[in-house]
């Protein structure tokens, strides 16, 4: 079954004028925000295939996901992307505001604007910011999102499609309901591909319900961070060759023609993990779940780790450092996150009880169904 990369290889030698925009070519540049361009000069004619061409003989850690260099290689050889112009590249790490934001814009033919958003990368601060949605309503990179979209809409002429994969799926649709009215009238689509949701207080304005008809969301059929938090939309279930939480990487979403592959139903590890997720948020204050997100998060930056790769140099002189840096928390503290673990194990257990319960309910009735059919 075809994946992007394959699709890039079978679909790439038709233009847009020869075959018309879809959803696969949605999810792509919806990706493309991913790439390094913070490593090469990018200048204000470049087009897709100028970029490919500087950023190929960069080595493979320049690279958020070392997938991404064959990724932009192919793009850059294909008909069908190599000519797009990209244009107002913007990238931001602030790690006193803990933000992480990255956006770049996509030109398409007909006018047509694609504002590709960034997900999380690997540094330690793009994570926090991702916590810190357990508890804030608001965090900086969905802020900095209505900003670029406000700024891009006014800059230029036509519609827009706004997108991005994970947090960047997230930010794309906050962006898109909090952005100007005007802007948000020349939005033609959302796209969210397997981001968090929002919490509640968002998506019961009335600019969330604006926008909601031109969300589509598309997660993995065992995801887990797309279906974080609340989510008004419907969504569309997607094959993923993956398992778990590698579901998340979308060059294993599988393809059929110019669509991504559907399927009917979520794996029962997605449900559980959801519902226990749910149950723990339920069960613990926006307070709690700060402390221990910032407890958690000062220990890690005690290693003077700035990214998790950095945890593959020096790896036991890291954990030594975590470890007694959480030995030295004061002992509240300490008693705090044994708390919110201990909140979290039994959510899993009462979840676990709850599908056993609903299971022998099932089994009970089918029982009796097969009763009655035989008399």
């Amino acid at each position: 079954m075809p994946n992007i990369m394959k699709y890039l290889e079978f679909r790439g030698d038709l233009t847009f004028k020869q075959d018309e925009l879809n959803e696969v070519d949605k999810i792509i540049l919806a990706r493309f925000s991913y790439l390094p361009f913070k490593e090469i000069t990018l200048g204000k004619k470049d087009n897709i295939e100028d970029i490919s061409n500087k950023m190929k003989d960069l080595s493979l850690n320049k690279f958020i996901w070392k997938s991404d260099k064959e990724f932009i290689i192919k793009l850059g050889k294909s008909k069908r992307y190599k000519d797009l112009k990209i244009t107002d590249y913007k990238e931001i790490m602030d790690l006193q505001a803990e933000k992480q934001f990255a956006a770049v814009t996509i030109w398409l033919p007909h006018r047509l604007k694609y504002i590709s958003f960034r997900g999380t990368d690997m540094s330690l601060v793009g994570w926090k910011e991702d916590f810190n949605m357990s508890f804030m309503k608001d965090i900086p990179s969905q802020k900095e999102a209505v900003k670029y979209l406000n700024d891009i809409g006014k800059k230029y002429f036509g519609k827009l499609i706004v997108g991005g994969h994970s947090k960047g799926g997230n930010i794309a649709v906050y962006s898109a309901t909090f952005c100007e009215e005007k802007i948000q009238r020349k939005i033609k689509e959302i796209i969210n591909a397997d981001g968090p949701g929002f919490d509640e207080s968002v998506i019961n304005t009335e600019n969330y319900l604006n926008v909601s008809e031109r969300i589509n969301t598309y997660i993995p059929q065992s995801s887990i961070i797309g279906r974080l938090l609340e989510h008004e939309e419907d969504y569309e279930i997607i094959h993923s060759t993956e398992r778990g939480l590698m579901q998340h990487d979308i060059f294993s979403w599988q393809i059929e023609g110019t669509r991504l592959k559907r399927i009917q139903k979520l794996t029962d590890e997605s449900q559980f993990v959801n519902k226990v997720v749910r149950d723990w948020l339920q069960n613990t204050t926006p307070k709690q779940r700060e402390n221990f997100v910032n407890i958690i998060y000062d220990v890690l930056i005690s290693t003077d780790a700035k990214d998790f790769n950095d945890f593959g140099v020096d790896t036991f002189k890291k954990i030594s450092a975590a470890i007694k840096s959480y030995k030295n928390i004061e002992k509240e503290d300490r008693k705090e996150i044994e708390e919110m673990f201990k909140l979290f194990f039994e959510s899993a257990i009462k979840t676990l009880k709850d599908k056993r319960k609903e299971v022998k309910i099932w089994n009970y009735y089918l029982q009796q169904e097969m009763k009655i059919n035989m008399n």
